[in-house]
């Protein structure tokens, strides 16, 4: 992407999985020893002036964005911040957001069954549809948002800010595709551990085969079966 040439994109994909809340304790664990292990990254009083958080502020900075939009990883990190603990969704999601507090990189992800065709991080047109998460609104991105799109529409927008409702993972869920964005370069080996811890979560709490894969400039696609 020539905003963002230096751009790493970690790729979980999960066939087979069993996303059904089996236990809700062991998962409000998890993220609770998540929310300890975050703090370390909020070492300035001013919030925005960590870097975990300051790299992501001046990446929005080069695209249009909707007035309040922030990036996952700032969303979640307020939340501890502020002392407001996450609570569990399903496991899934309560898996990569462990993870993505654990090493304050974005994480996320969407229900492979529910893609239509190809999906890519690319800038909006502008005339996507798109559902947020809490409504039935059509909420269609900027022109030339950056954007996770597929061919009926965007399904996550102002990069990784906010979700769509259609591709959504629930405790149904079967196949998935998670995904932990790199932007800062000197966090290469915090972003290869996170893709490897989130790969061994879903497999062993989870089941079903996981595979990793990155994507960069060099490296553009991969097939998703």
């Amino acid at each position: 992407m020539g905003l963002f040439p230096n751009t790493k994109i970690g790729v979980v994909t999960c066939y087979g999985i069993d996303n059904s809340i089996t236990d809700s304790e062991q998962y409000a664990e998890m993220i609770s020893e998540a929310e300890k292990e975050a703090l370390k990254y909020l070492q300035d009083s001013k919030f925005s002036n960590n870097p975990v958080i300051k790299v992501w502020r001046e990446a929005f900075q080069k695209f249009k964005t909707k007035k309040g939009a922030r990036s996952s990883i700032e969303a979640l990190l307020k939340r501890v911040y502020k002392g407001k603990h996450l609570g569990t969704i399903n496991p899934l999601v309560d898996i990569y957001n462990s993870i993505s507090l654990r090493y304050a990189l974005p994480c996320g992800s969407e229900d492979i069954d529910k893609f239509a065709g190809d999906i890519r991080l690319t800038k909006a047109v502008g005339n996507e549809e798109f559902i947020p998460l809490g409504t039935d609104k059509n909420a269609p991105p900027y022109e030339s948002e950056i954007v996770y799109k597929d061919n009926k529409g965007a399904i996550c927008r102002c990069w990784n800010w906010r979700e769509a409702v259609r591709t959504m993972i629930t405790e149904y869920t079967t196949n998935a595709f998670l995904c932990i964005e790199l932007i800062d370069e000197g966090r290469l080996i915090d972003f290869e551990n996170a893709l490897e811890e989130l790969a061994k979560l879903v497999q062993n709490n989870l089941g079903g085969t996981v595979k990793i894969s990155i994507l960069d400039i060099d490296n553009k696609e991969i097939i998703i079966e």
